[in-house]
């Protein structure tokens, strides 16, 4: 189905939900997602994977300024942060999340916390590991709870 915009600024597909009749945007094309850098199309692949977990995914690339967040999700009750790690080869990904990194995550997680008064929900810090190489499918490990809050931190 395509839809012209009310400025006759040309034509973009669009879907329709069946139950509603709502119209969305169609998202990009498959072939504008080989474009992406490397590290973005893990996240989304990392992030559907999460998904097909049961993760239901709320945020995207938090970021503030002492740190930032891949991915922000929800498992079942617990409120999860994820760091997404990956690699173009059969190195472990989940060994470059060091003490530095940690603490980036775990300021920003605070910060998203707080931001959304949200210090009554439990939480956790999970890391999805992506290994692809051109000739295999990506390979995901998810590692729950892969680190704690210490009181320094």
């Amino acid at each position: 189905m395509t839809h012209t915009s009310p400025s006759g600024g040309g034509r973009r597909r669009v879907f329709a939900a069946p139950s509603e009749g709502l119209k969305i945007p169609m998202p990009l094309p498959l072939f504008w997602f080989r474009l992406l850098p490397f590290w973005r199309s893990a996240e989304i692949r990392a992030a559907r994977y999460l998904r097909s977990q049961g993760y239901r995914i709320v945020a995207t690339n938090f970021r503030i300024k002492e740190g930032e967040i891949d991915l922000v999700a929800w498992d079942s009750d617990i409120l999860v942060f994820v760091e997404v790690k990956s690699r173009t080869s059969s190195d472990a990904p989940e060994s470059a999340v060091g003490f530095k990194k940690r603490s980036r995550v775990i300021r920003a997680a605070h910060a998203y916390i707080a931001r959304y008064h949200l210090q009554r929900a439990p939480y956790r810090f999970d890391i999805v590991a992506v290994n692809e190489t051109p000739t295999r499918k990506p390979e995901f490990r998810l590692i729950r709870d892969a680190f704690r809050v210490h009181p320094e931190n």
